[in-house]
Protein backbone atom coordinates (compact mmCIF):
# COMPACT_ATOMS: atom_id res chain seq x y z
CA UNK A 1 0.00 0.00 0.00
CA UNK A 2 1.44 3.51 -0.56
CA UNK A 3 1.75 5.91 1.95
CA UNK A 4 1.26 9.80 1.77
CA UNK A 5 4.13 10.24 4.53
CA UNK A 6 7.04 7.92 4.74
CA UNK A 7 7.75 6.26 8.21
CA UNK A 8 10.35 6.90 10.67
CA UNK A 9 13.27 4.77 9.11
CA UNK A 10 14.74 2.00 11.35
CA UNK A 11 18.09 2.49 12.61
CA UNK A 12 19.96 -0.36 11.99
CA UNK A 13 21.75 -0.60 8.75
CA UNK A 14 20.15 -2.84 5.94
CA UNK A 15 22.11 -5.27 3.84
CA UNK A 16 22.97 -4.24 0.23
CA UNK A 17 21.14 -6.26 -2.32
CA UNK A 18 22.84 -4.86 -5.35
CA UNK A 19 25.02 -6.39 -7.72
CA UNK A 20 27.66 -3.93 -7.32
CA UNK A 21 27.49 -4.22 -3.59
CA UNK A 22 27.99 -7.56 -4.60
CA UNK A 23 31.27 -7.30 -6.73
CA UNK A 24 32.58 -5.07 -3.72
CA UNK A 25 31.91 -7.97 -1.39
CA UNK A 26 33.35 -10.58 -3.85
CA UNK A 27 37.02 -8.07 -3.93
CA UNK A 28 37.15 -7.60 -0.32
CA UNK A 29 37.02 -11.27 0.55
CA UNK A 30 39.58 -11.96 -2.40
CA UNK A 31 41.96 -9.20 -0.54
CA UNK A 32 41.60 -10.41 2.72
CA UNK A 33 42.59 -13.90 1.40
CA UNK A 34 46.07 -12.37 0.51
CA UNK A 35 46.86 -9.95 3.63
CA UNK A 36 50.56 -9.30 2.65
CA UNK A 37 48.90 -6.65 -0.03
CA UNK A 38 48.27 -4.49 2.83
CA UNK A 39 51.77 -5.28 4.22
CA UNK A 40 52.91 -3.81 0.45
CA UNK A 41 50.92 -1.04 0.92
CA UNK A 42 51.80 0.19 4.54
CA UNK A 43 55.52 -0.54 3.48
CA UNK A 44 54.82 2.92 0.70
CA UNK A 45 52.84 4.87 2.72
CA UNK A 46 55.37 5.10 5.64
CA UNK A 47 58.08 4.80 3.34
CA UNK A 48 60.61 8.56 4.13
CA UNK A 49 58.52 8.91 7.66
CA UNK A 50 61.04 8.57 10.45
CA UNK A 51 58.45 7.40 13.08
CA UNK A 52 55.23 6.19 11.76
CA UNK A 53 53.72 5.60 14.84
CA UNK A 54 53.41 9.48 14.93
CA UNK A 55 51.11 11.96 14.11
CA UNK A 56 47.33 12.08 13.10
CA UNK A 57 45.51 9.34 14.47
CA UNK A 58 42.70 9.46 11.67
CA UNK A 59 45.23 8.88 8.94
CA UNK A 60 44.33 5.91 6.56
CA UNK A 61 44.70 2.43 7.24
CA UNK A 62 47.10 0.57 4.23
CA UNK A 63 43.90 -1.54 3.56
CA UNK A 64 41.64 1.94 3.35
CA UNK A 65 44.26 3.61 0.91
CA UNK A 66 44.19 0.56 -1.45
CA UNK A 67 40.62 0.29 -1.84
CA UNK A 68 39.88 4.10 -1.90
CA UNK A 69 42.20 3.82 -5.00
CA UNK A 70 39.90 0.70 -6.58
CA UNK A 71 36.89 3.19 -6.05
CA UNK A 72 38.44 6.11 -7.47
CA UNK A 73 39.69 3.94 -10.51
CA UNK A 74 36.21 2.02 -11.22
CA UNK A 75 34.15 4.87 -11.08
CA UNK A 76 36.32 7.67 -12.57
CA UNK A 77 36.26 9.99 -9.95
CA UNK A 78 37.97 13.30 -9.02
CA UNK A 79 39.49 12.97 -5.29
CA UNK A 80 36.98 15.86 -4.41
CA UNK A 81 34.34 13.49 -5.78
CA UNK A 82 35.83 10.06 -3.96
CA UNK A 83 35.66 12.30 -0.85
CA UNK A 84 32.16 13.07 -1.15
CA UNK A 85 31.30 9.16 -1.89
CA UNK A 86 33.28 7.81 0.79
CA UNK A 87 31.04 10.00 3.18
CA UNK A 88 27.81 9.62 1.51
CA UNK A 89 27.63 6.13 0.08
CA UNK A 90 26.81 3.15 2.60
CA UNK A 91 28.40 0.82 0.05
CA UNK A 92 31.65 2.22 -0.13
CA UNK A 93 32.22 3.49 3.25
CA UNK A 94 31.98 -0.14 4.25
CA UNK A 95 34.13 -1.38 1.42
CA UNK A 96 36.82 0.71 2.52
CA UNK A 97 36.51 -0.22 6.43
CA UNK A 98 34.39 3.32 7.25
CA UNK A 99 32.45 2.71 10.47
CA UNK A 100 28.88 4.02 10.47
CA UNK A 101 30.30 6.90 13.06
CA UNK A 102 33.83 7.65 11.66
CA UNK A 103 34.92 10.33 9.80
CA UNK A 104 36.21 10.15 6.05
CA UNK A 105 39.28 11.32 4.52
CA UNK A 106 39.21 15.08 2.69
CA UNK A 107 40.50 15.31 -0.52
CA UNK A 108 43.78 16.31 0.30
CA UNK A 109 44.30 13.30 2.60
CA UNK A 110 43.28 10.46 -0.33
CA UNK A 111 45.50 12.28 -2.54
CA UNK A 112 48.11 12.32 -0.51
CA UNK A 113 47.99 8.85 0.67
CA UNK A 114 46.81 7.08 -2.88
CA UNK A 115 49.86 8.88 -4.71
CA UNK A 116 52.30 7.42 -1.87
CA UNK A 117 51.16 3.77 -3.54
CA UNK A 118 54.28 2.33 -5.54
CA UNK A 119 54.02 1.17 -9.48
CA UNK A 120 56.53 -1.51 -8.22
CA UNK A 121 53.47 -2.56 -5.55
CA UNK A 122 50.14 -2.45 -7.85
CA UNK A 123 52.56 -4.80 -10.35
CA UNK A 124 53.00 -7.21 -7.63
CA UNK A 125 49.47 -7.16 -6.31
CA UNK A 126 48.41 -7.88 -9.92
CA UNK A 127 50.21 -10.87 -9.88
CA UNK A 128 49.04 -12.64 -6.73
CA UNK A 129 45.18 -11.91 -8.13
CA UNK A 130 47.02 -13.55 -11.41
CA UNK A 131 48.00 -16.73 -9.16
CA UNK A 132 44.33 -16.66 -7.31
CA UNK A 133 42.56 -16.66 -10.70
CA UNK A 134 44.42 -19.23 -11.58
CA UNK A 135 43.87 -21.19 -8.60
CA UNK A 136 40.14 -20.72 -9.13
CA UNK A 137 40.10 -21.60 -12.63
CA UNK A 138 39.59 -18.40 -13.72
CA UNK A 139 42.58 -17.77 -15.90
CA UNK A 140 45.77 -20.26 -16.69
CA UNK A 141 47.84 -18.02 -18.87
CA UNK A 142 47.87 -20.74 -21.11
CA UNK A 143 46.79 -18.52 -24.48
CA UNK A 144 47.90 -15.00 -24.41
CA UNK A 145 47.18 -12.02 -26.85
CA UNK A 146 49.61 -9.27 -27.35
CA UNK A 147 49.01 -5.49 -28.13
CA UNK A 148 50.45 -2.06 -27.34
CA UNK A 149 48.51 1.11 -27.60
CA UNK A 150 48.80 4.75 -26.06
CA UNK A 151 48.49 6.11 -22.45
CA UNK A 152 48.30 9.85 -22.99
CA UNK A 153 49.91 12.58 -20.49
CA UNK A 154 47.63 15.32 -19.63
CA UNK A 155 48.70 18.23 -21.40
CA UNK A 156 48.01 20.50 -24.30
CA UNK A 157 48.48 19.98 -27.90
CA UNK A 158 51.90 20.85 -27.85
CA UNK A 159 53.12 23.57 -30.09
CA UNK A 160 56.68 25.57 -29.74
CA UNK A 161 54.79 29.41 -29.06
CA UNK A 162 52.39 27.68 -26.36
CA UNK A 163 55.44 25.77 -24.96
CA UNK A 164 57.21 29.26 -25.20
CA UNK A 165 54.88 31.07 -23.59
CA UNK A 166 54.24 28.49 -20.72
CA UNK A 167 57.88 29.01 -19.80
CA UNK A 168 57.60 32.32 -19.75
CA UNK A 169 54.68 32.34 -17.92
CA UNK A 170 56.47 29.89 -14.98
CA UNK A 171 58.94 31.62 -14.67
CA UNK A 172 57.89 35.05 -14.35
CA UNK A 173 55.34 34.07 -12.08
CA UNK A 174 58.20 32.18 -9.52
CA UNK A 175 60.46 35.19 -10.31
CA UNK A 176 57.76 37.55 -8.83
CA UNK A 177 57.02 35.37 -5.92
CA UNK A 178 60.87 35.65 -5.05
CA UNK A 179 60.20 39.67 -5.04
CA UNK A 180 59.84 39.43 -1.00
CA UNK A 181 63.24 37.44 -0.60
CA UNK A 182 65.34 38.70 -2.85
CA UNK A 183 65.89 42.59 -4.07
CA UNK A 184 66.71 41.15 -7.80
CA UNK A 185 64.36 43.66 -10.65
CA UNK A 186 62.31 41.57 -12.70
CA UNK A 187 60.42 42.17 -15.25
CA UNK A 188 56.93 40.61 -15.91
CA UNK A 189 57.16 39.53 -19.51
CA UNK A 190 53.79 37.14 -19.03
CA UNK A 191 51.17 40.02 -21.20
CA UNK A 192 54.24 40.28 -23.85
CA UNK A 193 54.39 36.51 -24.39
CA UNK A 194 50.90 35.94 -24.56
CA UNK A 195 50.13 38.73 -27.40
CA UNK A 196 52.88 36.93 -29.55
CA UNK A 197 51.83 33.35 -28.64
CA UNK A 198 48.17 34.83 -30.02
CA UNK A 199 49.67 36.62 -32.73
CA UNK A 200 51.41 33.41 -33.91
CA UNK A 201 47.99 31.21 -33.55
CA UNK A 202 46.62 33.91 -35.88
CA UNK A 203 49.46 34.46 -38.13
CA UNK A 204 48.33 33.75 -41.89
CA UNK A 205 51.48 34.48 -43.37
CA UNK A 206 54.95 32.87 -42.51
CA UNK A 207 56.52 35.78 -42.20
CA UNK A 208 54.31 37.66 -39.89
CA UNK A 209 54.69 34.14 -38.16
CA UNK A 210 58.50 34.59 -38.00
CA UNK A 211 58.40 37.96 -36.47
CA UNK A 212 56.31 37.02 -33.50
CA UNK A 213 58.51 34.19 -33.08
CA UNK A 214 61.62 35.93 -33.09
CA UNK A 215 59.95 38.27 -30.20
CA UNK A 216 58.40 35.41 -28.27
CA UNK A 217 62.02 33.42 -28.26
CA UNK A 218 63.48 36.96 -27.05
CA UNK A 219 60.98 37.11 -24.31
CA UNK A 220 61.67 33.94 -23.07
CA UNK A 221 65.24 34.64 -23.01
CA UNK A 222 65.31 37.85 -20.92
CA UNK A 223 62.79 35.32 -18.07
CA UNK A 224 65.52 33.24 -18.31
CA UNK A 225 67.94 35.58 -17.53
CA UNK A 226 66.05 37.03 -14.56
CA UNK A 227 64.92 33.44 -13.15
CA UNK A 228 69.24 32.90 -13.27
CA UNK A 229 68.84 35.92 -11.53
CA UNK A 230 67.05 35.32 -8.90
CA UNK A 231 68.35 31.63 -8.46
CA UNK A 232 71.78 33.03 -8.00
CA UNK A 233 70.51 35.86 -5.26
CA UNK A 234 68.72 32.65 -3.34
CA UNK A 235 71.25 30.64 -3.25
CA UNK A 236 73.06 33.31 -1.64
CA UNK A 237 70.78 35.13 0.76
CA UNK A 238 70.18 34.72 4.66
CA UNK A 239 66.43 34.18 3.97
CA UNK A 240 63.43 34.99 6.86
CA UNK A 241 61.79 32.20 5.59
CA UNK A 242 64.55 29.28 4.44
CA UNK A 243 61.98 26.70 3.53
CA UNK A 244 59.95 28.54 1.33
CA UNK A 245 63.31 30.01 -0.84
CA UNK A 246 64.09 26.71 -1.01
CA UNK A 247 61.05 25.41 -2.59
CA UNK A 248 61.39 27.98 -5.12
CA UNK A 249 65.25 27.77 -5.61
CA UNK A 250 64.49 24.14 -6.53
CA UNK A 251 61.43 24.96 -8.93
CA UNK A 252 63.06 27.86 -10.71
CA UNK A 253 66.26 24.81 -11.09
CA UNK A 254 64.03 22.51 -12.48
CA UNK A 255 62.08 24.43 -15.06
CA UNK A 256 65.01 26.61 -16.50
CA UNK A 257 66.46 23.90 -18.12
CA UNK A 258 63.07 22.58 -19.56
CA UNK A 259 62.38 26.44 -21.08
CA UNK A 260 66.25 26.92 -22.41
CA UNK A 261 65.25 22.94 -23.96
CA UNK A 262 62.25 24.59 -25.63
CA UNK A 263 63.72 27.60 -26.64
CA UNK A 264 66.51 25.49 -28.55
CA UNK A 265 64.30 23.32 -30.22
CA UNK A 266 61.66 26.17 -31.37
CA UNK A 267 64.69 28.25 -32.93
CA UNK A 268 66.18 25.25 -34.51
CA UNK A 269 62.58 24.63 -36.07
CA UNK A 270 61.12 27.79 -36.62
CA UNK A 271 63.69 30.06 -37.52
CA UNK A 272 66.71 27.66 -38.71
CA UNK A 273 64.52 25.19 -40.61
CA UNK A 274 65.79 21.88 -39.22
CA UNK A 275 63.34 18.84 -38.99
CA UNK A 276 64.12 18.08 -34.73
CA UNK A 277 64.24 14.21 -33.99
CA UNK A 278 61.09 13.42 -31.94
CA UNK A 279 62.98 12.05 -29.19
CA UNK A 280 64.95 15.16 -28.90
CA UNK A 281 61.47 17.23 -28.59
CA UNK A 282 60.06 18.40 -25.02
CA UNK A 283 56.24 18.47 -25.79
CA UNK A 284 55.25 20.06 -21.94
CA UNK A 285 57.65 21.64 -19.17
CA UNK A 286 54.98 20.15 -16.81
CA UNK A 287 55.33 16.30 -18.01
CA UNK A 288 58.83 16.53 -19.60
CA UNK A 289 58.72 12.66 -19.47
CA UNK A 290 56.62 12.63 -22.05
CA UNK A 291 56.84 10.97 -25.61
CA UNK A 292 55.92 11.48 -29.19
CA UNK A 293 54.03 8.53 -30.18
CA UNK A 294 53.45 8.14 -34.19
CA UNK A 295 50.93 5.75 -34.92
CA UNK A 296 51.63 4.48 -38.07
CA UNK A 297 52.15 7.92 -39.73
CA UNK A 298 48.52 8.29 -39.15
CA UNK A 299 47.93 9.73 -35.91
CA UNK A 300 50.38 11.01 -33.13
CA UNK A 301 49.46 10.96 -29.12
CA UNK A 302 51.37 12.29 -26.19
CA UNK A 303 52.22 10.04 -23.74
CA UNK A 304 53.99 6.39 -23.04
CA UNK A 305 53.33 3.40 -25.48
CA UNK A 306 52.33 0.67 -23.26
CA UNK A 307 52.37 -3.40 -23.99
CA UNK A 308 49.70 -5.28 -22.85
CA UNK A 309 49.32 -9.28 -22.63
CA UNK A 310 45.43 -10.66 -22.13
CA UNK A 311 44.18 -14.19 -21.15
CA UNK A 312 41.25 -16.14 -22.38
CA UNK A 313 39.22 -14.84 -19.34
CA UNK A 314 39.91 -10.89 -20.47
CA UNK A 315 42.15 -10.07 -17.67
CA UNK A 316 45.03 -8.10 -18.26
CA UNK A 317 48.09 -10.43 -17.44
CA UNK A 318 51.02 -8.05 -17.84
CA UNK A 319 51.89 -4.65 -18.35
CA UNK A 320 55.30 -2.61 -19.56
CA UNK A 321 55.28 1.00 -19.94
CA UNK A 322 57.96 1.51 -22.95
CA UNK A 323 60.73 4.16 -23.15
CA UNK A 324 59.94 5.75 -26.31
CA UNK A 325 58.36 4.36 -29.00
CA UNK A 326 60.04 1.30 -29.90
CA UNK A 327 58.85 -0.92 -32.59
CA UNK A 328 56.44 -3.76 -31.70
CA UNK A 329 58.79 -6.16 -33.58
CA UNK A 330 61.25 -5.49 -30.64
CA UNK A 331 58.97 -6.11 -27.71
CA UNK A 332 57.39 -9.94 -28.91
CA UNK A 333 59.88 -12.10 -26.87
CA UNK A 334 60.28 -10.00 -23.96
CA UNK A 335 56.39 -10.26 -23.39
CA UNK A 336 56.89 -14.02 -23.72
CA UNK A 337 59.76 -13.91 -21.21
CA UNK A 338 57.29 -12.27 -18.84
CA UNK A 339 54.93 -14.41 -18.84
CA UNK A 340 57.30 -17.33 -17.96
CA UNK A 341 58.55 -15.12 -14.86
CA UNK A 342 54.17 -14.97 -13.71
CA UNK A 343 53.44 -18.35 -14.50
CA UNK A 344 56.38 -20.59 -14.04
CA UNK A 345 55.87 -21.51 -17.66
CA UNK A 346 55.52 -20.40 -21.24
CA UNK A 347 52.18 -20.13 -22.70
CA UNK A 348 50.69 -22.78 -25.01
CA UNK A 349 49.28 -20.75 -27.76
CA UNK A 350 50.34 -16.88 -28.33
CA UNK A 351 48.71 -14.09 -30.29
CA UNK A 352 50.14 -10.83 -31.43
CA UNK A 353 49.36 -8.13 -33.81
CA UNK A 354 51.42 -7.71 -37.63
CA UNK A 355 53.56 -5.66 -36.07
CA UNK A 356 55.42 -8.18 -34.16
CA UNK A 357 55.51 -10.49 -36.56
CA UNK A 358 59.91 -11.31 -37.79
CA UNK A 359 61.01 -14.94 -38.32
CA UNK A 360 63.68 -14.66 -35.57
CA UNK A 361 60.17 -13.26 -33.08
CA UNK A 362 58.93 -16.72 -34.13
CA UNK A 363 62.10 -18.85 -33.33
CA UNK A 364 62.39 -17.29 -29.90
CA UNK A 365 58.94 -17.39 -29.04
CA UNK A 366 59.35 -21.14 -29.96
CA UNK A 367 62.75 -21.76 -28.23
CA UNK A 368 60.82 -20.29 -25.22
CA UNK A 369 58.22 -22.93 -25.34
CA UNK A 370 55.25 -21.77 -27.29
CA UNK A 371 53.55 -24.46 -29.53
CA UNK A 372 51.49 -22.06 -31.72
CA UNK A 373 51.67 -18.83 -32.70
CA UNK A 374 50.04 -16.71 -34.82
CA UNK A 375 50.79 -12.99 -35.83
CA UNK A 376 47.81 -11.06 -37.85
CA UNK A 377 49.65 -10.41 -40.35
CA UNK A 378 52.26 -12.92 -41.81
CA UNK A 379 54.80 -11.11 -43.38
CA UNK A 380 56.07 -14.25 -45.41
CA UNK A 381 56.09 -16.27 -42.06
CA UNK A 382 54.79 -19.68 -43.47
CA UNK A 383 51.33 -21.10 -41.51
CA UNK A 384 53.39 -24.37 -41.31
CA UNK A 385 55.95 -22.75 -39.13
CA UNK A 386 53.90 -20.57 -36.62
CA UNK A 387 51.16 -23.34 -35.65
CA UNK A 388 49.93 -26.74 -36.36
CA UNK A 389 47.25 -26.12 -38.35
CA UNK A 390 45.65 -23.70 -40.84
CA UNK A 391 42.50 -24.16 -38.36
CA UNK A 392 44.29 -23.30 -35.04
CA UNK A 393 46.09 -20.49 -36.84
CA UNK A 394 42.86 -18.86 -37.82
CA UNK A 395 41.13 -19.49 -34.29
CA UNK A 396 44.38 -17.87 -33.00
CA UNK A 397 44.22 -14.78 -35.30
CA UNK A 398 40.59 -14.36 -34.49
CA UNK A 399 41.14 -14.68 -31.06
CA UNK A 400 43.87 -11.97 -30.85
CA UNK A 401 41.21 -9.45 -32.15
CA UNK A 402 40.08 -9.55 -28.32
CA UNK A 403 42.42 -7.67 -26.90
CA UNK A 404 41.59 -4.73 -28.88
CA UNK A 405 38.50 -4.95 -26.48
CA UNK A 406 39.88 -5.07 -23.45
CA UNK A 407 41.61 -2.24 -23.98
CA UNK A 408 38.64 -0.67 -25.05
CA UNK A 409 37.18 -1.76 -21.56
CA UNK A 410 40.33 0.04 -19.33
CA UNK A 411 40.29 3.29 -21.34
CA UNK A 412 36.46 4.02 -21.36
CA UNK A 413 35.80 2.22 -17.66
CA UNK A 414 39.10 2.59 -15.96
CA UNK A 415 40.55 6.05 -17.12
CA UNK A 416 43.57 4.41 -19.02
CA UNK A 417 43.17 6.97 -22.34
CA UNK A 418 44.27 9.86 -20.32
CA UNK A 419 46.81 9.74 -17.24
CA UNK A 420 45.41 12.66 -15.32
CA UNK A 421 48.49 12.01 -12.49
CA UNK A 422 51.41 14.09 -13.07
CA UNK A 423 55.15 12.85 -12.89
CA UNK A 424 56.74 9.59 -14.56
CA UNK A 425 56.56 7.64 -11.55
CA UNK A 426 52.63 8.48 -10.90
CA UNK A 427 51.75 7.44 -14.54
CA UNK A 428 53.41 4.10 -13.89
CA UNK A 429 50.80 3.63 -10.71
CA UNK A 430 48.09 5.41 -12.69
CA UNK A 431 48.71 2.49 -15.62
CA UNK A 432 48.93 0.04 -13.21
CA UNK A 433 46.16 0.95 -11.33
CA UNK A 434 43.35 0.85 -14.05
CA UNK A 435 44.77 -2.36 -14.54
CA UNK A 436 44.27 -4.10 -11.18
CA UNK A 437 40.79 -2.72 -10.50
CA UNK A 438 39.97 -3.85 -14.22
CA UNK A 439 41.09 -7.33 -13.12
CA UNK A 440 39.56 -7.14 -9.05
CA UNK A 441 36.29 -6.49 -11.25
CA UNK A 442 36.62 -8.87 -13.67
CA UNK A 443 37.91 -11.79 -11.30
CA UNK A 444 34.55 -11.05 -8.85
CA UNK A 445 32.25 -11.32 -11.63
CA UNK A 446 33.52 -14.56 -12.46
CA UNK A 447 33.29 -15.76 -8.88
CA UNK A 448 29.19 -14.01 -8.61
CA UNK A 449 28.57 -16.04 -11.45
Amino acid sequence: MRKRIQQQPSLVEQKIHHEHARELHRIDLLLRDHLEIFDWVYADLVRGLRDPARGCKGKMSAEQALKALFVKQMNGFSYEVLAFHLEDSRAYRAFCEFGFADSTPSRTALQRDIKRIRPETLENINRVLLAAAADKRIEKGRKVRVDCTVVETNIHHPTDSTLLEDGVRVLCRLTREAKGLVDVPVVDHRRRAKKRALGILNAKKRKVRVKHYRDLLKVARKAVRDAERVVDALAGATMIDPIFALSLEAELRHYIPLVLSVIDQADRRVLRGEKVPAEEKIVSIFEPHTDVIVKDRRETCFGHKVTLTGGVSGLVTDLVIENGNPADATLAERMIVRQKEIYGRAPRQAAFDGGFASKDNLAHIKELGVKDVAFHKKRGLKIADMAKSAWVYKRLRNFRAGIEGMISFLKRCFGMDRCTWSGLESFKSYAWASVVTANLLLIARHLID
